[in-house]
């Protein structure tokens, strides 16, 4: 299983992470992939200048806009083996 973290803190709230927990979830529910992967909220992951900031399992916090969520849970699908 593979857990996304969405932080939303104040400063991720303000840069769009509910518009990026939407979009995940649809994208994720459109290829399936319910069983697979799990987007969750945060409460500040303590990167408040990486806003979005956005947690896979246990590696490092990335930068996230909502632009960009396609080409991001491409690459952990791909990284991921899922």
């Amino acid at each position: 299983m593979t857990i996304i973290q969405v932080c939303i803190g104040s400063a991720c709230h303000l840069k769009g992470s509910y518009n990026v927990i939407n979009r995940l979830q649809n994208i994720i529910r459109e290829k399936k992939l319910d069983s697979q992967i799990t987007v969750k909220a945060a409460f500040c992951l303590g990167e408040c200048t990486k806003a979005v900031s956005v947690k896979v399992n246990d590696k490092a916090i990335q930068s996230l806009n909502e632009e960009g969520v396609e080409s991001f849970l491409n690459a952990i699908l791909a990284e991921e083996g899922v």
